[in-house]
């Protein structure tokens, strides 16, 4: 687990090329096929050295949902470890992580008059307001969100309304324990302004490597809109902004990796209270050494 631009791909292919693992992508971009510049999908030469489960499962206009992450990855986890191997799960995204290692049972499904209302009030008085109502109602969950994070704000107060009962209650209430004993690495800098420049670095490079392009075939060969989830994901929404014509290249650049680095920022609050993780300097010379070692020590101890 960490923070974009941690360097968590790469250092789950080192270990998968060391031990008899299996990757098991952890992202909520990385789902969607087409999505390979601004989601920094692993290339080709890189899946044939580590294949990864869970890349390319949707098309951009498909919703995917951490109950459904929890169902494939759980059916993962149950023939890789029947091959006798060992699932190593990567990425980002918590929630994912966070609904698998305890459950989303107590979630209610989504509800469109719900979902339609919320949007209605959003759309009169602005994100920031409905997420100060959602404060009031539910502080730890408004507290791990941006006042402009639409898709999760709408699903939080979309809970409430339904249930009359916070999610971050829910959530706590539907913890289940995994059948599997769980080693928990979460990658961390020691030097937030490094992880900073990288994330500049990786969204100049998006850029320099056609971002704009690969956004405008997926608008060109899918039915897209803006409020779709996939849409909704840092790098792509700025595009989309910016191929309207709402803002400059200059601003795409910026609030690219304003955006950027406010998902690492969230990403990183999720993990300093999450429990039971070995914390491991993402900046470290010898972060690999570490991470092995953890990872012989937890085998061994089968």
């Amino acid at each position: 687990m960490g923070p974009t631009a941690s360097g968590k791909t790469a250092l789950a292919i080192a270990l998968a090329e060391r031990f008899p693992l299996e990757i098991i992508s952890v992202d909520s971009a990385l789902v969607y096929r087409g999505m390979d510049i601004g989601t920094a999908k692993p290339d080709a030469a890189t899946l044939a050295r580590a294949p990864h489960h869970l890349l390319d499962i949707r098309d951009p206009t498909e919703t995917y949902s951490a109950a459904a992450f929890r169902d494939d990855a759980l059916r993962l986890m149950a023939d890789i470890t029947a091959r006798g191997r060992v699932p190593l799960l990567a990425g980002g995204t918590m929630l994912y992580f966070r609904a698998l290692l305890k459950g989303l049972d107590a979630l209610p499904r989504a509800d469109a008059a719900t979902r339609q209302s919320i949007e209605a009030d959003a759309a009169a008085r602005g994100w920031p307001a409905l997420h100060a109502e959602l404060a009031r109602v539910d502080p730890p969950t408004a507290a791990r969100l941006a006042p402009n994070d639409s898709q999760r704000i709408g699903r939080a107060l979309e809970i409430f309304r339904l249930t009359g009962t916070p999610m971050s209650a829910l959530i706590a209430r539907a913890e289940v324990e995994l059948p599997y004993r769980v080693l928990q690495l979460a990658l961390t800098p020691s030097d937030r302004a490094v992880l900073h420049r990288r994330i500049a670095e990786r969204f100049d490079a998006m850029l320099a490597a056609g971002l704009l392009d690969e956004l405008k075939t997926l608008r060109r060969t899918h039915a897209l809109t803006p409020d779709l989830p996939a849409m909704r994901a840092v790098g792509y929404r700025q595009a989309w902004a910016y191929l309207d014509g709402e803002t400059s290249l200059a601003d795409l650049r910026e609030t690219g990796i304003a955006a950027t680095r406010q998902l690492a920022k969230r990403q990183l609050t999720w993990l300093r209270s999450w429990p039971d993780a070995v914390v491991l300097d993402c900046l470290a010379g010898d972060l690999e050494a570490q991470a092995a070692a953890k990872l012989r020590a937890h085998l061994q101890a089968d």
